[in-house]
C-alpha cells in the first residue's frame, strides 16, 4: 500500500515538483544553519547547551543552528512570537479581531503582514539578548560596537530569511512552511544524537537503555493515538423539496479533535519562556545595580528545573485553550450548520447548538491540554528515571510530537491531493 502511494506521488508531476521544492528549501535551510558567525568558542558553546535543558530544547528546534552560532541561530522564534502577540491583541482590539476573523483571505493576509513587521524588532531584541548571554558566559570574546551591530543585523536578517522560506513552502510547496522547517531542524539533529548515544553506551546500564527505548515506543504510540483521536458529533440534515426532487435527509458527523491545537501551544510556550531570558540579558548588560540583580534573580529563577517544568506545563495547558478559542468558533459553526439545514439530534439549532459544541469542545480539550503539557515536560521525567542524559529525538517528547504531527498532517495533505487527481481523471 505504501509503495503504491509513493509510486503515484512521483508519477504526478505537479505533486512531485512540490515535494522536490520542499526538499530544496530544506537543503537551503541546512546550509544556512551551518554557516557560523566568527569569534565564538564552539566547544564551550556546546558544553553550555548540554548543561541547559531549555537552551538544548531550543537548539533542537533550530536544527543545531544555535549551538553552531549560525546566521539563522534564532530560527523562526521571533516570527512565532510576533504571531502570538498579534493573536493576543485580537482579544484586546475588536478591529484587529474583525480583520483576522471576518474579512476573509485579504484580512488574514494583512494580519500576517503586521506579524512580519513585528518580527523585525523582536529579532533584534532576541539577538541582542543572546549575544549578551554568550558574552557573559565567556563563549564569545568582547566585540567592538561595529562588530556587535553587524552580528545583530546578520542574525535578524537570518531570521527573516527563514520566515520567507517558510512562506515559500506554504505558497508553492505542500504543508505548513513554519511547521515543516521546525520538523527539518529536529530531524537533522537525529543522526548526531543517535551517534552520541551509541558512543556513550555502557554495557552495565543496558536495563536503563531498554527502559529508555520502551518508553520511547510508548510515547510514540500515545502521540499517534491522541493526534488521530476525534470526538464525532452526530449531525442530521432536514429533508427539503425543490421542484420534484427531494434533498437532504442524510446523517453524518462533525469530527472534533481531542488535540485541535496540534503542536502550536508548545511552540508558543517555548517562545514565551525564551522572552524573559532575553529581557534579563538585556537588563543585565547595563550599569544599574538594581537591574543587574533583578536580571540575575530572574535568570536563576527560570533555570530552576522544577520552576521551569511547572511554567512550561502551565503555559502549554493555557495556550491550548487560548489557541483553540482563537481558531475554533462554536457559534460560527452552529450558524453555518443551521444555514445548510443541519442540526444535532436533540439540540435546538442556533445558540443551543453553539453552547453544546462549546461544552463538548472544553471536555475533549481538557484531555488534549493535559496530554500536551505532559509531553512538554516528558524529557525531564524520563531522563530522571533512566539516568540517560542524551536529549534524544526518541524520548524528547516535544520534538517527537512535532515530528509525528507534522508528518501526519503533511501525509494527509498529500493523500488529499492524490484523491483530487483521481476525481479529476474520473
Amino acid at each position: 500500500m505504501w509503495h503504491q502511494k509513493l509510486i503515484l506521488i512521483f508519477k504526478d508531476r505537479q505533486l512531485r515538483n512540490k515535494i522536490l521544492f520542499v526538499l530544496t528549501i530544506f537543503a537551503v535551510f541546512r546550509l544556512a544553519a551551518n554557516i557560523p558567525i566568527s569569534g565564538v568558542d564552539v566547544g564551550e558553546l556546546r558544553r553550555m547547551f548540554a548543561g541547559n535543558q531549555f537552551l538544548g530544547l531550543l537548539n533542537v528546534f533550530v536544527g543545531g543552528a544555535l549551538s553552531n552560532f549560525s546566521i539563522v541561530m534564532l530560527g523562526l522564534g521571533p516570527y512565532i512570537t510576533a504571531i502570538i502577540i498579534m493573536q493576543l491583541l485580537t482579544m484586546i482590539f475588536p478591529q484587529l479581531e474583525k480583520l483576522y476573523k471576518e474579512e476573509g483571505e485579504a484580512g488574514r493576509q494583512k494580519f500576517n503582514q503586521y506579524g512580519r513587521v513585528l518580527t523585525v524588532p523582536l529579532a533584534v531584541i532576541q539577538s541582542y539578548g543572546m549575544l549578551i548571554l554568550f558574552q557573559k558566559q565567556g563563549i564569545i570574546s568582547s566585540l567592538t560596537s561595529f562588530h556587535f551591530f553587524t552580528v545583530i543585523i546578520t542574525v535578524t536578517a537570518g531570521s527573516l530569511f527563514l520566515m520567507w522560506l517558510g512562506e515559500l513552502i506554504s505558497e508553492k510547496g505542500i504543508g505548513n512552511g513554519v511547521s515543516l522547517l521546525i520538523f527539518a531542524g529536529i530531524v537533522a539533529q537525529t543522526p548526531m544524537e543517535v551517534r552520541q548515544l551509541l558512543v556513550g553506551l555502557e554495557p552495565s546500564r543496558l536495563p536503563f537503555y531498554f527502559l529508555f527505548f520502551g518508553m520511547a515506543l510508548l510515547i510514540i504510540f500515545g502521540i499517534v493515538y491522541i493526534t488521530e483521536a476525534r470526538r464525532n458529533i452526530p449531525v442530521s440534515y432536514a429533508k427539503r423539496v425543490r421542484g420534484q426532487k427531494m434533498y437532504g435527509g442524510s446523517s453524518t458527523y462533525l469530527p472534533m479533535n481531542v488535540n485541535p491545537a496540534g503542536v502550536i501551544p508548545i511552540i508558543f510556550a517555548i517562545s514565551i519562556l525564551l522572552f524573559p531570558t532575553m529581557i534579563a540579558n538585556f537588563l543585565g548588560a547595563g550599569e544599574n545595580h538594581f537591574l543587574k540583580n533583578f536580571a540575575k534573580n530572574l535568570t536563576d529563577f527560570l533555570q530552576n528545573p522544577w520552576i521551569y517544568g511547572t511554567l512550561f506545563f502551565t503555559l502549554v495547558f493555557l495556550f491550548t485553550f487560548f489557541y483553540t478559542a482563537v481558531t475554533f468558533d462554536p457559534r460560527a459553526i452552529a450558524k453555518n450548520l443551521q444555514k445548510m439545514g443541519g442540526f444535532v439530534p436533540g439540540i435546538r439549532p442556533g445558540e443551543s447548538t453553539a453552547e453544546f459544541f462549546r461544552k463538548i469542545l472544553y471536555r475533549v480539550l481538557f484531555v488534549g491540554a493535559i496530554f500536551l503539557g505532559s509531553v512538554a515536560v516528558m524529557p525531564s521525567v524520563i531522563q530522571g528515571i533512566t539516568e540517560i542524559k542524551a536529549f534524544s529525538f526518541l524520548i524528547g517528547g516535544t520534538a517527537l510530537l512535532i515530528v509525528v504531527s507534522v508528518a501526519l498532517d503533511t501525509w494527509r495533505q498529500i493523500k488529499a491531493q492524490l484523491k483530487m487527481r483521481e476525481y479529476e481523471k474520473f
